[in-house]
């Protein structure tokens, strides 16, 4: 089990992960997880130890608390717990819950952080898009600026990237103009890397290893610090239609997270949460990620659309199960 963070990082006692040729275990028991991230210019450097070390769980974990949905789904979000429209109650949950980062637009970021600045970081998402025109052609359009990071107090900025859809070259150099601004700016950059187009569809599914696993390179590859990725499922029904050799790979969940962290390379890897589910699975979930090393979790609607107390217990467990 590590003790020190994500999947390259410390070990108390040398430890066998998941199969032989899928992880080379270091023991380097003082190391930080900065230590490794070596090509780190100082600005990154420094704001990444605020959320990785000064907030949330520390130690080299992340827990972030994202509140983009309403853009990006809309209100319908909001209804199972009313209480939730208002960002107040996200705000008051990452201060309270002990949260690395609350992930949100600018909009939000203008209007609601002032009674909490400094209390939890922000990572301020620069592009976004509705849900109400398909997918088959995705691109989110820019919202914000990586100055509006600077200028806010942001310790990161997100970007969401459509791998996969026909879009994707427009999506690819939308993306290399922010990450120039991000390093002139030494601001970490944490990639959305969303499997999406109908290419995707017919190559096993936008949760599949392939998908998953593709789009955790595609992020290592255009230089994201950190990247965000859902846990890749194995649909049997599906398996099938993607391309050799995911075709013929049977991997548990443990082995198919390992291989998408491996994949990713030295770009931190985050879980979504997705849709709300229970909690069971929920747990059992971000426990294989993070026995499997990943750098944290990224859960929003499986925490707010909660009621307060709930949210908060729900929170608690996830912190146990990120130190553990």
């Amino acid at each position: 089990m590590t003790t020190g963070g994500p999947r390259f990082v410390t070990f108390e006692t040398k430890a066998s992960i998941g199969r032989s040729h899928i992880a080379d275990v270091c023991v380097v028991s003082s190391m930080s997880v900065l230590d490794e991230l070596d090509y780190l210019p100082l600005g990154k450097r420094v704001r990444l130890h605020r959320l990785l070390y000064e907030h949330g769980p520390g130690n080299g974990r992340l827990l972030i608390l994202p509140i983009d949905q309403g853009l990006e789904h809309g209100p319908v979000d909001f209804f199972p717990n009313p209480e939730s429209i208002d960002p107040n109650f996200q705000f008051r949950l990452a201060v309270e819950g002990g949260f690395s980062a609350i992930a949100l637009h600018l909009g939000l970021a203008e209007k609601y952080a002032r009674p909490f600045a400094g209390r939890v970081p922000i990572v301020l998402k620069t592009n976004g898009k509705t849900r109400i025109p398909p997918d088959t052609h995705a691109l989110s359009a820019m919202t914000a600026s990586v100055e509006d990071a600077v200028r806010i107090g942001a310790d990161a900025i997100g970007y969401t990237l459509y791998v996969g859809s026909p879009n994707q070259h427009a999506d690819f150099m939308q993306f290399r103009r922010v990450k120039a601004d991000a390093d002139r700016y030494g601001m970490p950059t944490i990639l959305w890397a969303y499997p999406r187009g109908e290419a995707v569809e017919r190559k096993g599914g936008r949760d599949s290893l392939y998908a998953i696993d593709y789009a955790a390179r595609v992020a290592c590859e255009l230089g994201a610090d950190v990247v965000k990725l859902n846990v890749p499922v194995d649909d049997h029904k599906r398996r099938k239609d993607q391309p050799e050799p995911y075709t013929s790979l049977s991997l548990s969940l443990e082995e198919r997270v390992r291989k998408v962290i491996e994949s990713a390379g030295k770009t931190l890897v985050i879980f979504s949460g997705g849709h709300k589910i229970g909690d069971e699975e929920l747990f059992r979930r971000a426990r294989v990620c993070m026995e499997q090393g990943a750098a944290g979790l990224i859960f929003g609607r499986n925490i707010w659309q909660r009621p307060w107390d709930e949210a908060l217990r729900v929170t608690e467990e996830l912190k146990r199960i990120i130190m553990m």
